[in-house]
């Protein structure tokens, strides 16, 4: 069986040594000292290791089961479940209003983490009710903020997010969901959705659907759609739980991974909702939980990545197989261990330069996160909002790919149910689907996010990475030419990228939609290019310091040689492809295909 160690020392280096929170001014950021972030993640760490990741197997070979309208999770989650609850980690960074305890959502990300990488089927729970949370948080009337948030905050309810429909997914405007408007200021939804992570399940008094539908009468497509807030049991006036509603589970969907999540058909027969936010502006409040989702799908790419690659580690050190070509490493034994191989080697520095540099790019994100909603700032809204699609699309691709390459280093192994590998390349392949399957958000990128504010945001992150090398270079040669003159490198081809869309998508959008998938892959490889060389200056400084644990701060520096030699001129790769334009693409006829 797999074992998993939260990542705790990796997490402090990042948000002390290379982040300096609480020294960034953002508010709240100032009681996030060593001692106590060191205290909340290694809380988290246990919980993570020693309570969620044994249940991981479990809910993979257990799943859910659906007898007589009832969900029924794996043996162990509901205990697990209140034990969640019990030490208010699904409200972290909840206002303290609703029983939150108002942290900043940087802490949520990295806790968030390790609850992903030691069981995400589980995890799933609260952080879809995290996102309906929020959004009645951000669109909520007051009277919905105090009748549900109290309890979704705690999870003794949960909550869900429906869009899709059996005919419709990404194309919202094509949903046939609707909802009839009633004399008491009510409506009565009906239709079916699909896909609901968490629809329904044993853990929670009540569950909190947040349903996209379409009011009677309201205009056609896109713009004719809202959001409500559909309860499975109705809340009374005083709080209390009183009848069922007309919402129940179709049935639960049979799935590649995360068989511990009840992902469900839900159908809505009448069912009594309230209309959360505006009338036809649904797709702005459901926009609050999609960002939010949006990003920690991205941390799930990462998440199960971390888990493979830790123990194909494992396995590289104690199989063994072989003999090093440069000399016997294990001669009392009758091979050396897998790890003594180059590809070996290469493909744990792969996994091992990703999953730390995306650590550092999800935590470097939800700080811009922070600084938006904490300082107002919207520059900081502006700037991550450009990078939502990339931390989403390309650690979740990336993600997904460490997860193979970590059960490859298994051979055969790695293919045997026994060992536990499979559940994390079959649990990663979702985080590529959902919240915006990866082409939608490379389009959304490059269709999108590029042009917003007149190309504001891409520009101050071209400008962000400028300054950073011309700040950090000169002190040291060798650090120069493996960290920053790469950098430099990779961030003009993501500019040569941009200017060949200026030049050529608008005599043909092709020539721009052809190529976003790769410039999404590009862009997320000069982010983490950006953070190994902000990582390595860190790591530099802490040798330089006298460190007591130099042999971390070596590891690092070698680490991020790998990244800036070997995986981020993977940039020019993708220039190549883009400025070839849509032809290559767009050719061949379709009925030839």
């Amino acid at each position: 069986m797999p074992s998993y160690t939260a990542p705790t020392k990796d997490m402090q280096f990042v948000l002390h040594d290379v982040l300096n929170i609480s020294a960034s001014g953002i508010p709240g950021y100032d009681e996030l000292d060593r001692d106590f972030t060191a205290a909340v993640l290694e809380e988290a760490g246990k919980l993570s290791s020693e309570v969620l990741h044994p249940l991981n197997v479990v809910g993979d070979t257990e799943g859910c089961r659906l007898e007589n309208g009832v969900v029924y999770t794996p043996s162990g989650f509901k205990d697990a479940f209140e034990q969640m609850k019990d030490g208010g980690w699904p409200g972290l960074d909840m206002p303290e209003d609703f029983g939150g305890q108002a942290l900043p959502y940087l802490m949520s990300t990295a806790v968030g983490e390790m609850f992903s990488a030691s069981n995400q089927a589980f995890t799933m729970y609260q952080g879809l009710t995290h996102g309906a949370a929020s959004a009645i948080l951000a669109h909520g009337s007051d009277a919905q903020k105090q009748t549900y948030l109290p309890n979704m905050v705690s999870c003794k309810w949960t909550g869900t997010m429906n869009l899709t429909e059996p005919h419709c997914g990404t194309d919202l405007g094509l949903m046939r969901t609707k909802a009839e408007p009633q004399a008491d200021g009510s409506y009565k939804i009906t239709g079916q959705k699909i896909f609901i992570s968490a629809g329904d399940h044993d853990m929670a008094e009540n569950i909190v659907h947040l349903v996209l539908a379409k009011i009677v009468g309201g205009p056609e497509g896109i713009k004719g759609v809202s959001l409500f807030i559909v309860p499975k049991v109705m809340v009374n006036d005083d709080g209390s739980l009183g009848e069922r509603n007309a919402v129940s589970v179709g049935k639960i969907e049979e799935k590649m991974g995360i068989h511990g999540n009840s992902t469900c058909v839900m159908n809505y027969d009448g069912a009594t909702g309230f209309l959360l936010g505006q009338e036809h502006k649904g797709m702005r409040a459901m926009f609050t939980m999609m960002n939010e989702a949006r990003l920690g799908v991205g941390m799930q790419g990462l998440a199960q990545a971390e888990a493979a690659y830790q123990n194909a580690v494992i396995y590289a050190k104690d199989r063994l197989q072989g003999r090093d070509v440069t000399g016997v490493k294990n001669p009392d034994g009758p091979a050396d261990p897998l790890i003594v191989h180059p590809d070996i080697r290469r493909s744990l520095m792969d996994q091992k330069s990703f999953t730390e540099g995306a650590r550092a790019f999800i935590l470097w994100g939800a700080t811009l996160i922070d600084q938006a909603h904490r300082a107002e700032d919207k520059d900081a809204d502006g700037l991550i909002s450009l990078l939502t699609p990339v931390i989403k699309g390309f650690l979740t691709d990336q993600g997904y790919d460490m997860t193979v390459q970590a059960q490859q280093v298994y051979g055969g192994h790695g293919y045997i149910e026994e060992w536990g590998m499979s559940q994390y390349t079959r649990d990663a392949r979702i985080a590529m689907i959902y919240e915006g399957a990866n082409g939608v958000q490379a389009l959304d990128l490059v269709g999108r996010k590029l042009a917003t504010d007149g190309g504001k945001h891409v520009m101050a992150f071209f400008d962000l990475v400028k300054s950073f090398c011309k700040e950090s270079a000169g002190a040291d040669e060798a650090y120069d030419r493996d960290f920053i003159e790469p950098l430099k490198t990779a961030s003009k081809d993501l500019q040569a990228a941009g200017m060949y869309f200026m030049q050529n998508g608008m005599k043909n959008p092709n020539n721009a939609l052809a190529g976003s998938y790769d410039f999404m892959h590009m862009f997320g490889h000069v982010c983490l290019g950006l953070m190994w060389a902000r990582m390595a200056k860190a790591a530099r400084a802490a040798l330089d310091g006298g460190t007591s644990d130099p042999d971390f701060y070596s590891a690092k520096l070698t680490t991020g040689r790998y990244y800036m030699a070997r995986r981020l001129p993977a940039t020019a790769l993708h220039l190549a492809r883009i400025q070839s334009g849509a032809d290559p693409v767009m050719s061949l006829d379709a009925e030839l295909f």
